[in-house]
This record gives C-alpha cells, sequence and structure tokens, in this order.
C-alpha cells in the first residue's frame, strides 16, 4: 500500500466515541466527499461517496454512534441514511440546516457550534482527509492535501488548519481548489492532530534519515569541492613554478621563495599548512600562501615579458 493508504488505514480505525466529534467527522465526510440530496418529494438526505471500504465502514460507525442507520444505494459507492427522519436529523446535528429545515451555507457549517470544540475541529480535519485528502511517500518528497469543491470551502479549511497553527496554501485544480502544504514540519503536525500518531512517527523517521543523508552529502560535497579547489590551486602553483624553473631558474630567487618552490615540486598534493610545517624555517599557512602568491605573480611578469 502507499503512505496515503495507510495514514488512512490508521485514521479509519481512530478512536472516536464522543457524539459531538463524531458529528463533525461526518459533516466532513458529507461535505467534502458527498452531497445533500433530495429525493422524488423535496426531502434532503446527505449521501457519502466512497471506493475505500475502510473510510465507509469508518462512516457506517460514525453514524450508528449517533443511532443512525446507513445503506448502500444502487449507485455505486454511495451510502444513505436509511431513514428521511433520521436523514433529517444528521442533517441538522452536523450542522448542514437549521431549526427551521433549510439547508445553510458552507460558512454556516464552519461556523456552527460543533467547530468551536478543539476535539470537534481534529475530527472534522480527520473527516476532510479521508474523504479527499491525500498525502506523498515522504520518501520522495513532502505534500499533503485536500480538495474542495470550491473556494469558500478551501478558505475555510484553511481557517480550521490555521488554528493548530498550520500554514496550508490554496491552489486552483482544474475545476477544484486544493489545501496544500509541502513543509515537512507542518505535514508531520496536522497527522498528530488528525490522530495519526504511528504515521506521525514514520513520517518523522524518514525525515530524520533524509536530514542525516542531506547533511551527510552536503559535507561531502563541500570536502570533494576543497579537495578540488587545492588540488586546481595547486596544479596552476606547480605551473607557474616550472616555469620561473624553465625561464630564469631558481637561482634568482630569494631564499625564500626558493624554499617554498622546491616544497611544492617536491609534495604537489600537500596543504599550505603542511608545506608551511616542512621548511627549514616553518611558517604557518598565510606566510606559505604570500610566498606562493609572489611566486604566481613572477611567473605572470615573465609570460608578459615573454609576449612582449
Amino acid at each position: 500500500m502507499s503512505f496515503s493508504s495507510d495514514v488512512k488505514k490508521e485514521l479509519a480505525q481512530a478512536v472516536c466515541e464522543d457524539p459531538y466529534d463524531c458529528a463533525s467527522e461526518i459533516a466532513a465526510f458529507i461535505l467534502f466527499g458527498g452531497e445533500i440530496r433530495k429525493n422524488e418529494m423535496g426531502t434532503p438526505t446527505p449521501v457519502f461517496h466512497t471506493e475505500n471500504e475502510l473510510i465507509a465502514d469508518r462512516f457506517r460507525k460514525l453514524a450508528a454512534m449517533l443511532g443512525i442507520d446507513i445503506v448502500v444505494t444502487d449507485f455505486p459507492h454511495s451510502y444513505v441514511v436509511a431513514d428521511e427522519s433520521m436523514g433529517i436529523a444528521l442533517l441538522r446535528t452536523c450542522g448542514f440546516m437549521d431549526n427551521l429545515g433549510r439547508i445553510v451555507d458552507e460558512e454556516d457549517i464552519f461556523n456552527n457550534h460543533l467547530l468551536q470544540i478543539n476535539s470537534c475541529q481534529r475530527a472534522f480535519l480527520r473527516g476532510a482527509f479521508l474523504a479527499s485528502g491525500s498525502v506523498t511517500d515522504p520518501n520522495k518528497n513532502y505534500h499533503f492535501e485536500i480538495t474542495c469543491d470550491n473556494e469558500t470551502v478551501a478558505a475555510l479549511l484553511r481557517q480550521q488548519m490555521e488554528y493548530f497553527g498550520l500554514d496550508a496554501k490554496i491552489v486552483r485544480r482544474k475545476k477544484y481548489y486544493v489545501v496544500y502544504m509541502k513543509e515537512g514540519a507542518m505535514i508531520s503536525d496536522i497527522l498528530a492532530v488528525m490522530s495519526g500518531h504511528i504515521s506521525k512517527l514514520n513520517f518523522e523517521n524518514i525525515r530524520i534519515y533524509k536530514d542525516v543523508r542531506n547533511v551527510i552529502n552536503r559535507r561531502v560535497n563541500c570536502e570533494t569541492a576543497n579537495i578540488n579547489k587545492t588540488v586546481s590551486a595547486s596544479r596552476k602553483q606547480i605551473e607557474d613554478i616550472q616555469y620561473i624553473q624553465k625561464t630564469i631558474g631558481f637561482g634568482r630567487l630569494p631564499e625564500p621563495l626558493r624554499e617554498v618552490a622546491c616544497a611544492r615540486l617536491e609534495d604537489p598534493s600537500a596543504s599550505l599548512k603542511e608545506l608551511g610545517q616542512n621548511l627549514d624555517h616553518p611558517v604557518g599557512k598565510s606566510g606559505v600562501n604570500h610566498r606562493l602568491r609572489k611566486l604566481s605573480q613572477m611567473a605572470q611578469e615573465i609570460r608578459d615579458k615573454q609576449r612582449i
């Protein structure tokens, strides 16, 4: 199974015993993965669509916690309330219908009393993800998203996430709006918010492994770059020294420069510190570097004169 499937499997088994939490999660199921359908008499009925049996089973169990029976209709993967009066009761409990029997706007659903309770907000986010969310395998990259039917619902969902300190973004994808996060720490946090604690641990283990691997790779790359830089500098120094030796010879060099020139030819791979330590009169890195720069300048002056 995919990482996203594993997360949904865990969330579908999360404990939810409080009636308000159950109603909040059911509300998310309907809002993000269902619809409110009217029968021939015009009576509204909540419907939930899913092809995932685990999620369908959770929808039935949550409804049963509220004393409501769910049945499968003749339309594939659609789950509806068995009794009209129960359907209306569920719509009212979930905040989809007011006391006058009118279906409310999305804003009112988000602003109802259910979503003013911390545990209900967590249940709502869990239901939204189960109904219409996905999370990418962290071994590949970090991406968490929930698809919404319209921009209003997307903005309100983002507000719910912000309550938990989660900074989500919204993007339009064809006719849908997607609320998403790409930061690993945020994704780890929302998994915990939705009660996906095992998934969070698995996610964090992968994050830690990737972070350590990236640190090692950066260090190796840095050391490799330094080695390449040192080798390149050494090669240029040797070319300049050999050019001086071939043109004017070492006899015309001051003793400090001649000593460093000979040391570099004898040990092309030595660092500046090692070169300085190997001299008859040891000097530090800056002293060696100064003398090698003088040799390079001298070689360039000789080349310039040769061109003239």
